[in-house]
């Protein structure tokens, strides 16, 4: 029997229900029943400095990787053999003794409405309190409605729900994917089209992480990388690299197949909304770096007509 895997999580439910889908996985790849799981993986929940801090926005306390910190740390001093993360959480470089070498399938990158006042975007009173601790979507929601009143709305699904059921909000914005896993895509009164409100990059893709130099466990991951999500999920990695903004800047991007091609859409907006930069890209692919590069070129197209400065604010 191989060495049992120690497998890093944030603790949420969420996270948890993460980690099974990856424990799955790669019993389904090595022929192995998951009543066997106890004595060939061992999760080791972590809890992170973004799951600590509630009461201050993700962009004022350093932004979304946070919540992988204390995770890459324990990955580095050999606390854990890997971890699992949702991708559009990690910081936009990894420290380079680490590597992601697995992504599961794409779950639904789209964005839901959840409101027990509201059907959709649009069905919201004048001046409706919309509660996110998202800058994406506080900028696209601004975008189409400057009426509207945004409150920092941190914390997991549960506690977002509840916030939301106590009257704290009129509504929020979650991610379809996560009330998906978590059993709850009933509370989702309309799915936003990337149209409506482009995803954050990465969004639904949950991603494994190793140590660069460990080749046991990095081969042993690596095996059950979907491919199709990984190469699409470089091409957004690599737009958010190459614009390198802020943890205050609102980025967004989703490239998603059609055929053997990637068709590509980014925006870049300012927080209030007022100003909103899109770019698109429809190529042909065929590998990872092919990807890369038109991740980079759409970046560099926004840097153009933006300006360097609308990245650092």
């Amino acid at each position: 029997m191989q060495t049992r895997l120690r497998i890093g999580t944030r603790g949420s439910a969420l996270a948890l229900k993460q980690t099974d889908e990856f424990i799955t996985a790669l019993a389904s790849a090595e022929g192995w029943h998951l009543h066997e799981a106890e004595g060939r993986v061992e999760i080791v929940p972590i809890k992170t400095t973004g799951d600590t801090i509630q009461d201050r926005s993700l962009a004022d306390i350093g932004g979304k990787g946070l919540f992988a910190k204390e995770i890459e740390e324990a990955l580095l001093t050999g606390r854990i053999d890997c971890a699992v993360h949702s991708l559009k959480d990690m910081p936009s470089f990894l420290p380079n003794e680490l590597a992601i070498v697995c992504h599961l399938e794409r779950a639904d990158p789209r964005d839901a409405l959840v409101s027990p006042k509201a059907a959709s975007l649009s069905e919201l009173p004048h001046g409706a309190v919309v509660g996110t601790s998202s800058v994406r979507r506080q900028a696209i929601l601004l975008n189409q409605r400057r009426d509207l009143v945004i409150i920092n709305f941190r914390g997991n699904v549960d506690t977002r729900l509840r916030k939301l059921a106590e009257g704290q909000a009129d509504a929020t914005v979650l991610a379809l994917a996560g009330l998906k896993r978590l059993g709850a895509e009933a509370h989702a009164r309309h799915i936003f089209s990337p149209e409506e409100m482009l995803p954050s990059v990465a969004q639904g893709v949950i991603a494994i992480e190793v140590r660069a130099g460990d080749a046991r466990v990095r081969d042993r991951v690596a095996a059950i990388d979907h491919k199709a999500t990984g190469t699409a999920a470089s091409l957004e990695r690599a737009f958010l690299q190459e614009l390198d903004g802020s943890c205050k800047t609102p980025l967004a991007g989703l490239a998603a197949w059609h055929g053997s091609a990637l068709r590509f859409r980014g925006a870049a907006l300012s927080l209030d909304g007022r100003q909103r930069f899109d770019v698109a890209r429809d190529a042909s692919v065929n590998s990872r770096t092919d990807a890369e590069a038109i991740g980079r070129d759409a970046a560099q197209e926004l840097l153009r007509r933006a300006g360097r400065s609308f990245f650092a604010v």
